[in-house]
């Protein structure tokens, strides 16, 4: 018999989490697959009990794609885990539906990996539809930073590393950052094994800080590489609950705040932005005076408003852990 060669095995495994996105979907597996073709890789999909037909149209664009159904929506965090943990290669590549993978953006932010060994995770270059630059490298949530934002402070200055937000930072070179945005990640296959991966007690928005927190903690360091450049369009799966998307944002940095800064810590940070958000309601108010100003105003409006009556009522968060487990960790 002839020599069989054995399969390769992949470096990178992809994985992308779909919710109601099919076109995008397809599209955003089109974009990867182009990338990824120089590349020894596999691509994963874990479906989130999409309605809209998703997974069989995925399988029969591509039967070579691994698709995982789901008969609920886990969450962003819980189903990046499953596809993670279904994967074989040496790299993770963790990819939103709507984010689309220029050509060489893996091979960028590989080489990334490999100029710097201790780099557990790296992020890209993120952009808008219209090409702008998107802004994905963030500080890490605390009681500090909501007042230094609450009150201009990081505003005023933004690329200071003490204070500022990066908010101005053209995101024109490579550098460590606290963390990068679950869009587009990629991370070694040990980060997942030493740190477990996502807390699956979030389930949508801030889990990438948390697990990059704890990423750091072991260790590691997190990197952005402009050299890595992918389009991301931003809150696809969301688009049909928007009010949903919005409760579900400020309940992930609550519990963020409550796990990382305990009681004190989550307090701290509410009294911040409820000041935060009296000072701009009265400045909106002022603003909806000028008649070219107040259909943004009336909006901007209603979310302060909502936001000060949120943060002031809604307690919820501190029945989703035992008082044992709100330490920092």
């Amino acid at each position: 018999m002839p020599d069989v060669a054995p399969p390769q095995c992949p470096l990178v495994s992809a994985i992308v989490v779909s919710y109601n996105t099919r076109q995008m979907t397809l599209d955003c597996l089109r974009s990867l697959q182009a990338d990824l073709a120089a590349v020894a890789s596999e691509i994963i999909v874990v479906d989130n009990a999409s309605t809209d037909g998703s997974p069989a149209a995925i399988r029969a664009a591509d039967p070579q794609i691994k698709v995982f159904e789901n008969t609920a929506n886990r969450g962003f965090g819980a189903a990046n885990n499953q596809g993670m943990r279904a994967a074989t290669g040496d790299f993770f590549l963790l990819l939103n539906s709507d984010a689309f993978p220029k050509p060489g953006a893996v091979a960028a932010m590989l080489r990334c990996m490999k100029d710097y060994p201790e780099a557990g995770v790296v992020g890209p270059h993120l952009l808008n539809a219209d090409g702008t630059t998107q802004r994905s490298c963030f500080r890490f949530p605390s009681p500090l930073r909501a007042w230094l934002e609450n009150f201009w402070i990081s505003a005023i200055v933004p690329n200071t590393w003490a204070w500022g937000d990066w908010r101005r930072w053209a995101h024109d070179q490579e550098r460590r950052v606290d963390f990068v945005i679950g869009a587009c990640m990629l991370l070694r296959r040990q980060v997942f094994e030493q740190t477990g991966g996502f807390d699956e007690s979030f389930f949508m928005y801030a889990e990438e800080a948390d697990w990059q927190k704890r990423i750091l903690q072991h260790g590691w360091t997190v990197r952005f590489t402009p050299a890595a450049q992918v389009t991301h369009l931003g809150g696809a799966s969301g688009a049909a609950e928007p009010e949903g998307v919005k409760r579900r944002f400020f309940d992930g940095h609550d519990y963020y705040e409550l796990k990382h800064h305990g009681f004190a810590g989550l307090a701290l940070m509410r009294v911040a932005m409820m000041i935060g958000c009296a000072m701009r309601v009265v400045g909106w108010a002022v603003a909806w005076v000028i008649p070219a100003r107040r259909q943004s105003a009336t909006a901007k409006l209603k979310l302060r408003l909502w936001l000060l009556w949120r943060q002031a009522t809604d307690w919820s968060v501190l029945h989703r852990r035992p008082a044992a487990d709100w330490k920092r960790k």
